[in-house]
């Protein structure tokens, strides 16, 4: 008998046993659907916190003065204008900003509200990226003037004017009064952990001294032209501060890359989890294939024994039994694969517009194979155990 007599015997047996063959696969099928589904949901999670800490700026570099309230610091320690013009000048470095803060109150509606107000320098919007939601930016007529405009939150503009478009209105702060020439807001949501709060105004930074009687910078933003130049970036930065203040003067400068670098090991870490529960279900599955493969080895004793009597050999037993856990499983696999690619392209239609689900070419390859694998490797036991069934012993059972 060859090989293409074997293959029909095989699919004649799966035939016969239709329900059988689909409950037996049942776990093949949830299992290479899972594999498939926990990578394409890992991939797309990975992708979009990765897009959302890049959105905030993954070439940013800030830096700021420790403070050290157990010893005083004196001016000469505080950044200032100068600094910001030195790191403009480093090389791979395309943006620089400098900021400031100072606690306000706002009177608005008749009412005191805490407020936040942000002096900025050139550059800020670009290196933090702010959206513009009405109105304009600063430009350099208002930096260079000293013009007392402001640009407001969206949530601080629906607490101040309601309804009411905030352009041109007027907002005291203080004892100045602005006007509101742009509403803004994060390009992305960083929860409060930047210095873009609910309640923040922000203002050219020439206006602060006006507030604070100096024009220190209380942190430098630099934003490196590629990925690649953020370490080296932020070297420089800070051996250059150090140069240019005294030596008992301490700078803090961070980046964004550890926070990346941790979310990328996070991910991976919950990829090979849902993988490895993944594989235990197939694991379950192929315990399955093999315990049915062996009532129907039991089952088929006779069958066995008249095939051995009419001159089938051990090799031939063996791989009909081997074919039928393989269509078994590969049936099962292509089946729960393709499931597990409809269910992502559904999902896509309910998914936000800019949010993408990759799937993964390797993750069908994988669950493909370890399927496959694991009947065969569950259903060499029973296969092995018909083709050791002696003829006379066989053509016997009942």
């Amino acid at each position: 008998m060859d090989l293409r007599e074997t293959l029909s015997v095989a699919i004649d047996a799966l035939k016969a046993n239709k329900l059988r063959a689909i409950l037996t696969s049942l776990g093949v099928i949830i299992g290479s659907a899972s594999i498939v589904l926990v990578v394409t949901v890992a991939l797309t999670s990975k992708t979009f916190v990765l897009s959302q800490i890049e959105a905030i700026g993954s070439n940013k570099v800030w830096v700021g003065l420790v403070q050290r309230p157990d010893r005083p610091q004196p001016m000469s320690y505080e950044m200032s204008l100068a600094d910001v013009e030195a790191v403009r000048k480093l090389p791979n470095v395309v943006e620089v900003a400098g900021t400031r803060e100072h606690p306000m109150s706002m009177i608005a509606g008749g009412a005191e509200r805490p407020v936040n107000l942000v002096g900025v320098t050139d550059g800020y919007q670009a290196i933090r990226r702010l959206v513009i939601i009405r109105g304009r930016y600063f430009d350099d007529a208002d930096m260079e003037m000293r013009s007392k405009v402001c640009l407001i939150t969206t949530q601080l503009a629906e607490k101040a004017f309601g309804q009411e478009n905030p352009i041109g209105r007027p907002l005291r702060l203080g004892e100045l009064t602005f006007t509101v020439i742009g509403v803004f807001r994060e390009r992305v949501e960083t929860f409060g952990l930047s210095d873009i709060q609910e309640n923040s105004i922000l203002i050219p930074f020439t206006l602060m001294k006006y507030y604070t009687g100096t024009e220190v910078v209380g942190e430098l933003d630099a934003q490196a032209a590629r990925a690649e130049d953020v370490a080296s970036v932020a070297v420089q930065v800070g051996q250059l501060l150090r140069s240019r203040h005294p030596a008992e003067a301490e700078y803090k400068v961070d980046t964004l890359r550890a926070i990346l670098g941790a979310a990328r090991k996070i991910s991976l870490a919950l990829t090979i989890v849902l993988i490895v529960i993944a594989f235990i279900a197939l694991l379950i599955s192929g315990i399955g294939i093999m315990n049915i493969m062996l009532v129907t080895v039991k089952e088929r004793t006779r069958e066995i024994g008249i095939r051995k009597a009419i001159g089938a050999a051990r090799k031939e037993i063996l791989y009909q039994f081997l074919i039928e856990a393989f269509v078994i499983s590969g049936g099962g696999a292509v089946l729960g694969i393709l499931i597990g690619l409809a269910i992502p392209v559904v999902t896509q239609f309910f998914l936000p517009g800019n949010l993408r689900v990759p799937v993964s070419e390797w993750s069908v390859v994988i669950a493909f194979a370890v399927s496959c694998s694991t009947g065969l490797f569950f259903g060499y036991l029973p296969a092995s155990q018909a083709a050791r069934l002696q003829p006379v012993e066989s053509l016997r059972y009942e």
